[in-house]
C-alpha cells in the first residue's frame, strides 16, 4: 500500500469535509473554500473526524493516484484551516516592491517597473524598512496556487550564483561560485 496514501487526514475543529456524488471533494474552513475533482474511481470516505482515501485496485496508476489525491485534500484541510503563507526577500541594490491592493510593484533594475496582478485567493504585503532587503509575504488557503504566484515573481529575477542578486525565498541558501581570481 502507499505509505502517504493509506494515512487517515484528521479533520480539525471548525472545517467541514464533503464528497459529492460526483466525487468532488469540498473542504470549508475559517480560511475559506477548496474544492478537488477525484478520479471516479477512488473511492473518498468521511468517517467521524478522519478521511479516508481507498484505491479500487493494485494497479500501478492507482497507486499513484492513491497518495496523490489523499496530499491534496490534506494540503485542502490545512489550508483552509491554518492558511499558507510564503516570504520572498529582494536582495540587491534599488531593489524596491510595493503592493497596493491585488497589485504589486516591483522595481528590479530593468528600465521598467513590474507591475503584477494578483489572483483574489492570494493576499499580498510587503515590508520596507530602511537598511534592509524589502520582504513581500504572500497569504492563501491554496497551496497550489500560493506557490505558483510565489514561482512567477520569483522568475523576474531569479538570484545569481557569484553576488546572490534576485529574489529569493526567505531562509534560502543559495550556491554561491567563487568568480574570476586576478592573475599575478
Amino acid at each position: 500500500m502507499s505509505r502517504i496514501g493509506k494515512l487517515p487526514i484528521d479533520i480539525p475543529q471548525g472545517v467541514t469535509v464533503t464528497v459529492n456524488p460526483d466525487n468532488t471533494v469540498v473542504v470549508k474552513g475559517p480560511k475559506g473554500e477548496l474544492s478537488q475533482d477525484v478520479h471516479g474511481d477512488m473511492i473518498v470516505k468521511v468517517e467521524g473526524a478522519h478521511v479516508i482515501v481507498e484505491r479500487p485496485s493494485e494497479d500501478k496508476a492507482y497507486k499513484a493516484m492513491h497518495g496523490l489525491y489523499r496530499a491534496l485534500i490534506h494540503n485542502m484541510v490545512v489550508g483552509v484551516s491554518e492558511g499558507y503563507t510564503i516570504k520572498q526577500e529582494l536582495v540587491g541594490v534599488g531593489y524596491r516592491a510595493n503592493a497596493e491592493g491585488q497589485v504589486l510593484e516591483l522595481g528590479l533594475g530593468y528600465s521598467h517597473g513590474i507591475f503584477m496582478v494578483l489572483p483574489n485567493e492570494v493576499k499580498v504585503s510587503v515590508l520596507n524598512e530602511k537598511r534592509a532587503n524589502p520582504i513581500i509575504t504572500l497569504e492563501s488557503c491554496d497551496k497550489q496556487l500560493i506557490g505558483q504566484v510565489a514561482a512567477k515573481i520569483r522568475s523576474f529575477r531569479k538570484p545569481e550564483p557569484y553576488k546572490g542578486k534576485g529574489i529569493k525565498f526567505v531562509g534560502e541558501v543559495l550556491r554561491r561560485k567563487a568568480g574570476k581570481s586576478a592573475k599575478v
